[in-house]
């Protein structure tokens, strides 16, 4: 079998500015035909998106797939649930996770693997602002310090 290998089709970028991730999921998604169509045109937005569990099984909540505009006449809701698919381990890891620590689940990552579409699910912890602005600080300062050995070993 030939390897086609991963095309990224969108990334949640504020999701590390908001989220001290912790531990990365990859999970299958289900979508229907017009669905598939759009995500392969890279018409995907996580920014609003969370998971969350349901008598046991995952859904992906608040992700638009917009809508595919030669879908025939039984167009999707770019806004509905999408069941997720995981090992029966992981799902009860994360299940835990969520209920006991006080952790939530967010997509960082959608892409397409082998022809299938995958979701990168991260379990994370809210951050709040002065972790913000201190991780804002050291990166302004370690951008400093690595222009400043530029300058000298020029």
């Amino acid at each position: 079998m030939r390897q086609r290998g991963i095309k990224i089709i969108a990334k949640n970028r504020r999701a590390g500015h908001d989220y001290e991730l912790l531990e990365r999921f990859e999970a299958g998604v289900i979508l229907t035909g017009s669905e598939i169509k759009s995500v392969r045109g890279n018409r995907v937005n996580l920014q609003r998106g969370f998971v969350q569990v349901r008598s046991g099984e995952l859904w992906l909540i608040d992700v638009h797939i917009a809508p595919y505009e030669f879908a025939g006449y039984k167009k999707h809701d770019p806004d509905r649930p999408r069941k997720l698919l995981l090992h029966r381990r992981e799902i009860n890891k994360i299940q835990e996770a969520i209920s006991t620590k006080g952790l939530t689940m967010i997509p960082t990552k959608m892409y397409l693997k082998d022809g299938w579409a995958k979701l990168e699910i991260a379990l994370a912890r809210g951050k709040r602002k002065f972790d913000k602005r201190s991780e804002l600080a050291k990166r302004d300062a370690k951008r400093q310090v690595e222009r400043a050995l530029r300058e000298k070993y020029r």
